[in-house]
């Protein structure tokens, strides 16, 4: 067994990791930047090692510096959390070359799929249905016009190695993606150093619906059910809910089905997340796999009462999964919300110091947390600074669950989205279940109060 982690992360997401490994009697160290040096995940790990400067590229991207501290510390493994390096070909192949665990996929498996030129092609041969496109780069605009024009507009236009939204853009004719592609073909080679584009035909009035997957060393492997993300502004998520309140059960088996049967054909370990557009008739086309845990991983273990990142470091540890597919119950209704530093009204970022944090209570209140009392907020790394996440008996419940916890949330000195949020829970048409990806789009109202 794993007896000691570095965890390659920061904020919420690395208290959570910690949390769970206080569980297990294993050992943390933290990672930090100077800008993090009073956060609570250094101070709940075991261990701590400044990386260096605020900047990611001198801290949390600064692969150098993090094997330096796992072989100070004597780490036995590394967790990568989600972002920053979690999804890196080369930091989890130099975490293996250096004798230590990568509590992840195999390093071609992460390049594989984090390409999504690349992943269309290989879940094409496995047999997934895909969202109309072309499964090759585009060097230039005039290719994505007659690319387009054989697929029929409107398409997406996509960052292949993009993620969070960056490069990627609607368009409804050629002369908007005559302008659109070289701006988003920049943006993608400045974050991610690869300009690949590709498109996609655009889905109507789609859902974003994921499945969560677990597959060990042996050659077994379950889903655990599905998450529904839909509600998202800038192609970011914003809200998460499981199960979905969209899917019958007919179309959520088949999908379970597709993902395992992906899981099976890439050689895939650990824990995964398959990641399909849903279609107002549930037809379901894949979207995209993400290699690692994912930020709205806690709505999964509320329904199914498993720990997710226990899995992972099982896994990692050579264990085999102890549970079959049939023994993947699901109960109740789970909701997250992510709580941003940001302008309700601009989602621009809101940078500065918590005057006061007074978080809501309850049995059925869940809190992930990046902050204190206190917490500067750094304008260096992004805006989410915690989740809130509820569980009840129904959807119905959890949403009132909800309700009461965001008018209990309290944070002074910064401006958060959860004037927003609130707004979000309570419309009628989230009650009703409408939450396509244009939900924000169709009934946000900004005008919100920004304290």
């Amino acid at each position: 067994m794993i007896e000691k982690i570095l965890i390659a992360n920061r904020g919420e997401i690395a208290s959570r990791i910690i949390r769970t490994c206080k569980k297990m009697e294993i050992r943390t160290v933290a990672v930090h930047s100077e800008a993090d040096s009073d956060a609570p995940f250094v101070k709940e790990a075991d261990e701590a090692f400044l990386l260096g400067g605020s900047k990611v590229q001198e801290s949390y991207l600064n692969i150098e510096r993090i094997m330096e501290a796992a072989k100070t510390f004597k780490c036995d493994a590394i967790h990568p959390g989600y972002g920053f390096l979690s999804e890196n070909r080369e930091f989890a192949e130099i975490c293996e070359k250096e004798g230590l665990i990568f509590i992840g996929p195999k390093p071609e498996v992460i390049e594989k799929m984090g390409n999504k030129v690349e992943s269309r092609k290989t879940m094409e041969q496995a047999g997934l249905p895909l969202v109309p496109g072309i499964s090759k780069p585009l060097e230039n605009a005039e290719e994505a016009i007659r690319a387009a024009e054989s697929i029929g507009y409107p398409i997406m236009l996509k960052a292949s190695a993009g993620g969070g939204g960056i490069g990627m853009q609607a368009v409804s004719d050629e002369a908007e993606l005559r302008k659109a592609f070289e701006g988003n073909q920049k943006r993608a080679l400045m974050f991610f150093g690869n300009g690949d584009m590709f498109i996609e035909k655009r889905i109507v009035k789609p859902r974003h619906i994921e499945i969560q997957v677990l597959a060990d060393h042996y050659g077994e492997s379950v889903y655990l059910w599905e998450r529904e993300c839909s509600i998202q502004r800038r192609h970011q998520k914003v809200l998460e809910e499981a199960p979905s309140p969209f899917l019958n059960e007919v179309t959520r088996q088949k999908m379970g089905e597709a993902a395992l049967k992906a899981v099976q054909a890439i050689g895939y370990t650990n824990a995964g997340t398959l990641e399909f557009l849903v279609d107002e008739n549930q037809d379901f086309f894949f979207l995209e796999m993400n290699t690692r845990l994912q930020v709205e991983h806690p709505v999964t273990e509320e329904i199914t009462g498993l720990d997710l990142v226990e899995q992972q470091i099982l896994i990692a540890s050579g264990e085999k999964l102890a549970f079959t597919q049939q023994d993947v119950k699901r109960s109740g209704h789970a909701i997250e919300v992510r709580i941003y530093a940001e302008d309700p009204n601009t989602f621009f970022p809101s940078p500065g110091k918590i005057t006061d944090l007074k978080l809501p209570e309850g049995n059925n209140v869940r809190h992930e947390l990046a902050i204190h009392s206190a917490s500067i907020v750094s304008p260096f790394y992004d805006p989410m600074i915690a989740k809130l996440v509820v569980k009840g008996a129904s959807r119905n419940e959890a949403i009132e669950e909800m309700k009461d916890a965001l008018d209990n949330y309290e944070i002074t000195g910064i401006k958060t989205n959860i004037p927003m949020l609130k707004q979000i829970i309570s419309h009628e048409a989230f009650a009703n279940g409408d939450t396509t990806t244009d939900y924000i789009e169709k009934y946000y109202k900004k005008s919100l109060p920004t304290t």
